[in-house]
């Protein structure tokens, strides 16, 4: 009943601002028009504001999940018509307030103490006012110049109404026949994750102290620190930070900020997160990225960080490679070995499908092409083809849009291919290297070591059902003593495989000890049960 009576409220809003006819003009709901006579609303609209003004102010009033959605279009001009752009630009850090003194409130309640009592000195004027919380400057006692952040007050209970709206709206569309590709019920429920650890204060201070430490020792990034004893589930305070947001082109340019080496550093930044970090800011929308006078990227709001299994990791360091080196049979092979699209799926026809939607893109600076609409384009093409979306993928996806927007931004003519290739080059060699190889093996021992003994009960047991086979059909008998012989060839060579990497591992630790002689042995073995394994 509370998704229904939400439903309507959202339909009174989108009316009030005369956004119906957009929404009603699509192919899904375009029957439906006719309808809007019959409500009272549709003869009471507010009064006259720009196309940009209507669609921001519906967004601020229908609360924070339609707020981020605005600030995600935000970040594509080149999608948006420029009236439309620059207005749901002010979503990104100028969002509505609430009263300083419910903020001071809520930050008293959870320090527990007063605020002239934690602070030196507290800003009554909000610094930036967001979707879920909003920023006051302030002075530590002992005198450091930092920003606490404030979750805005029962902000929870709207977002789990609407949450339970999209759930609804989502079982509704399991049954249009779109849906088994898209998944709604299970993208609503990564968004809800998403959403909710943003909330949770204490998890974006981990995420914080996590990003700085990966880049402690580089240049490309800087991150402020994190005051624990300051903050809270609902509050954090972290190191104020100086700069330009990276938006204002203008005073970059001003600052004789490189913007070609910006946008470059930019593209690296990302791959590092993503492929060398596995931990990537997934909110890098212009208001939670500045630039320091020296021209380093400075991040804050660490809200939505994004993590890849192993398995979606290769996977799109394939993918990228494959794009970068325009091997279409490559992409989709890739794609099918995945398991993402059908085993039933024509191979050459989806090689053909990427190529067609993908070659324009090649030799051109991303000004001249749109992230955009070849994601439009490929997703319009996977109607032909059995292709799944990956929830798990969200955030990398919004993450790409991001970095484009900003990239376009920031220099149009940035070749991303020359920029990024080289780097993912690198890092495939550096993860293939004997060094990581090594490393890999010598995480996996202790588990290889406990599997040993049980190869030759596996073994006996799996020439046992092989030997009943035989018995059960001797028009097959030839070809079962085939793969008998076969399995018990591979489990010698297994087994002759994992003594030998075990060994060498071994021999290692007797070397860092010192310990040459028996070091040598073992490395002996190794060689000889290798040998044995080829």
């Amino acid at each position: 009943m509370h998704s229904l009576f939400r439903f309507f409220r959202i339909s009174r809003v989108l009316m009030r601002y005369r956004l119906d006819a957009l929404v009603l003009s699509t192919p899904l709901l375009k029957s439906f028009k006719p309808l809007l006579y019959l409500t009272p609303w549709y003869y009471f609209p507010i009064k006259k504001y720009s196309r940009g003004q209507r669609i921001r102010l519906a967004l601020e009033e229908l609360g924070p999940i339609y707020i981020k959605f605005g600030q995600t279009l935000s970040t594509r001009p080149d999608l948006l018509p420029e009236d439309i752009s620059l207005e749901l630009k002010k979503l990104q850090d100028s969002c509505p307030a609430f009263s300083t003194q419910q903020a001071k409130t809520l930050i008293e309640e959870a320090l527990d103490g007063k605020i002239e009592q934690l602070f030196q000195s507290f800003d009554e004027q909000p610094l930036a006012s967001a979707s879920i919380a909003q920023v006051h400057t302030a002075t530590t006692l002992e005198g450091e110049a930092v920003v606490v952040k404030v979750v805005r007050p029962e902000i929870s209970k709207l977002i789990t109404r609407d949450i339970k709206l999209m759930y609804t709206l989502a079982k509704l569309f399991n049954k249009h026949p779109l849906a088994k590709k898209i998944r709604p019920v299970e993208v609503v429920g990564e968004f809800e994750a998403i959403i909710t650890n943003e909330l949770d204060m204490r998890i974006e201070a981990t995420h914080c102290d996590k990003i700085r430490h990966n880049f402690k020792q580089s240049e490309l990034l800087y991150i402020p620190k994190v005051y624990h004893h300051l903050s809270r589930t609902n509050v954090l305070t972290t190191e104020r930070i100086y700069g330009t947001p990276v938006g204002e082109i203008d005073k970059l340019k001003a600052n004789n900020i490189d913007m070609k080496r910006l946008a470059e550093q930019g593209v690296i930044i990302f791959f590092t997160q993503v492929f060398k970090h596995n931990f990537f800011h997934a909110d890098m929308h212009p208001g939670n990225i500045f630039v320091s006078d020296t021209g380093q990227y400075i991040g804050v709001d660490f809200g939505i960080m994004g993590v890849l299994s192993e398995d979606d990791k290769d996977f799109l360091a394939d993918i990228f490679l494959a794009f970068f080196n325009q091997d279409y049979q490559k992409v989709a092979q890739v794609y099918i070995d995945s398991g993402w699209v059908g085993l039933h799926t024509d191979e050459k026809a989806f090689e053909a499908a990427v190529k067609k939607i993908c070659d324009p893109m090649f030799d051109k600076p991303l000004g001249d092409i749109s992230f955009g609409q070849v994601l439009l384009d490929l997703i319009q093409e996977a109607k032909n083809f059995d292709i799944k979306v990956q929830p798990q993928l969200l955030l990398l996806d919004k993450t790409l849009l991001n970095i484009e927007g900003l990239g376009r931004q920031l220099y149009p003519q940035l070749d991303l291919w020359s920029t990024a290739k080289p780097f993912l080059e690198d890092l495939m060699k550096e993860r293939y290297s004997v060094k990581n190889t090594f490393e890999k093996l010598k995480e996996e021992a202790p588990q290889l070591l406990k599997d040993i003994p049980e190869l030759p009960a596996l073994t006996i047991n799996a020439l046992k059902q092989l030997g009943k086979m035989k018995d059960i059909n001797k028009l097959y008998s030839q070809q079962t003593e085939q793969i008998v012989t076969q399995l018990s060839n591979n489990a010698n060579r297994q087994t002759a495989a994992i003594f030998s990497g075990s060994l060498l591992i071994l021999s290692g630790v007797f070397a860092v000890n010192n310990a040459w002689f028996s070091g040598g042995i073992s490395a002996l073995a190794a060689v000889l049960f290798w040998i044995k394994s080829r």
